[in-house]
């Protein structure tokens, strides 16, 4: 990438944006009051929005959502009759999960085996920091050639609305030409992609009561109705044999027909342990673009250190139901409650509470903005094409965009590719991938003005 300005500008930057990045990852900006004090969102948010302003955005302000989060504004004026491009990022992050796995503090970026390690270093406070190296590099090379429109959300990864609610309060806020969420990633390092579809999803937490008070299992246990074992019962009603997710009435034999994984590259990006076979039927690109997946991601029961002989009571578990493009969230999280509803064993008493929601999504990736994106792939990826996936991640706002702004386009890019392990421990970012896609966002930028211009 020698020889051209952008990418010079872009490399010169890079030590800035180590800084920077390690700054934002210190904050423990975890959206549940639960895990980590409002204090540390709060922090962050503040910080977002000082970054903007020194790069001279107008009108910044936190937003206050009504989850009780605050999202980042701000607005970089240009030339007049100049297009507007809104640029996505998310400074919540997912909790570390069990810090003594990880190699380094979750939330001190350390580098290791040339990547930066950290909470948040890809999914996604790099993608603010892509953001704001691309617009330095604009800025260096002549200006910035349309008017920008920067979101920093909040409680993206806790998927409960804020953002979206207020979008669709105020909808003049966001409006934009073109939308740039910088929240997916490449196929694979190196390889340049834009995601065509997410999917979407829906949470929700079930709760089986079988008994007044837990029970001496010795004493009562052959007869009494066991709450987590009615749980495990009913949670297993949610795979079938070979793991394919079987909710009643939810459609899973979708096809997709874009660009394939290997199996083998799936194992090896997973990390699946030799002997151990993957779950459901198709490619795998079906399974996990096109088609719906359940995941128990919690469940409330006593731990294996100081459990007692007992009959459980009560238990509760959490369910993420991710929805491909083509279904629609809110049917799918009626046919999820009714099947939890249908399945518990023992006339077990069932409650059900719905925790997040988001439409999956599909892109027109034929589309102008689309042809500017890949010419700017071409020069910040030399010799390489840029390729169409999807991603078995949601995004709830995309469609809440969608829906408020029709003739915009919105394309995803973003430092997710599967080495980063976001939502994993040891979550990562590769400095390189950083700075090939800050150089394709300033180019593309570049490239989407003069297209509007002609």
């Amino acid at each position: 990438m020698t020889g051209h300005p952008i990418p010079e500008t872009v490399a010169s930057l890079m030590p800035r944006a180590k800084a920077e990045l390690t700054e934002l990852v210190a904050f423990q900006s975890v959206a549940d009051p639960a895990v980590y004090p409002k204090s540390e969102c709060e922090g962050a948010a503040e910080w977002v929005a000082a970054a903007l302003r020194a790069e001279g955005f107008q009108d910044v302000a936190l937003l206050d959502t009504p989850d009780g989060t605050q999202s980042v504004y701000g607005f970089l004026p240009g030339p007049e009759g100049a297009p507007t491009v809104l640029l996505y990022a998310h400074y919540d992050v997912q909790p570390p999960l069990d810090e003594a796995a990880w190699i380094s503090p979750p939330f001190e970026l350390t580098e290791r085996d040339g990547r930066w390690f950290g909470r948040g270093t890809a999914d996604c406070k790099g993608g603010f920091i892509m953001h704001l190296l691309a617009l330095r590099a604009l800025k260096a090379d002549g200006g910035v050639p349309v008017s920008v429109k920067v979101i920093v959300e909040g409680s993206e990864e806790q998927g409960t609305g804020g953002l979206e609610r207020y979008a669709e309060a105020h909808p003049a806020l966001l409006a934009a030409d073109t939308i740039v969420i910088g929240d997916t990633g490449n196929f694979r390092v190196g390889l340049p992609t834009v995601t065509s579809t997410l999917r979407g999803m829906t949470m929700l937490r079930v709760q089986l009561d079988t008994l007044e008070g837990n029970l001496h299992s010795g004493q009562f246990g052959g007869a009494a109705p066991d709450a987590l074992a009615a749980m495990i019962q009913l949670l297993a009603s949610l795979r079938a044999e070979d793991g394919s997710t079987t909710v009643d009435g939810l459609t899973a034999d979708e096809e997709w027909d874009g660009l394939q994984y290997p199996e083998e590259e799936f194992r090896k990006d997973a990390k699946v342990l030799d002997g151990v076979g993957l779950v459901g039927t198709g490619t795998v690109a079906d399974r996990i673009w096109a088609r719906p997946s359940v995941t128990v991601i919690g469940i409330d029961c006593p731990a294996v250190v100081g459990a007692t002989p007992s009959v459980q009571a009560s238990a509760r578990a959490q369910i993420s139901l991710r929805v491909p493009p083509g279904q629609d969230a809110e049917q799918a999280t009626k046919l999820l409650t009714a099947h939890l509803l249908a399945h518990a064993p023992w006339g077990a008493k069932v409650s059900v509470e719905q925790v997040g929601q988001g439409q999956p999504f599909r892109a027109d990736i034929a589309s102008p903005a689309y042809t500017a994106m890949a010419d700017a792939m071409r020069i910040a990826y030399p010799g390489q094409e840029m390729q169409s996936s999807g991603m078995g991640g949601s995004i709830p706002l995309c469609n809440t965009l969608a829906g408020l702004y029709p003739d915009a386009e919105i394309l995803l890019i973003g430092l997710s590719e599967p080495e980063a392990q976001i939502h994993a421990v040891n979550e990562s970012v590769s400095p390189e991938e950083l700075e090939r896609l800050s150089v394709t966002e300033a180019l593309f930028l570049r490239n989407y003005a003069a297209s509007k211009a002609v």
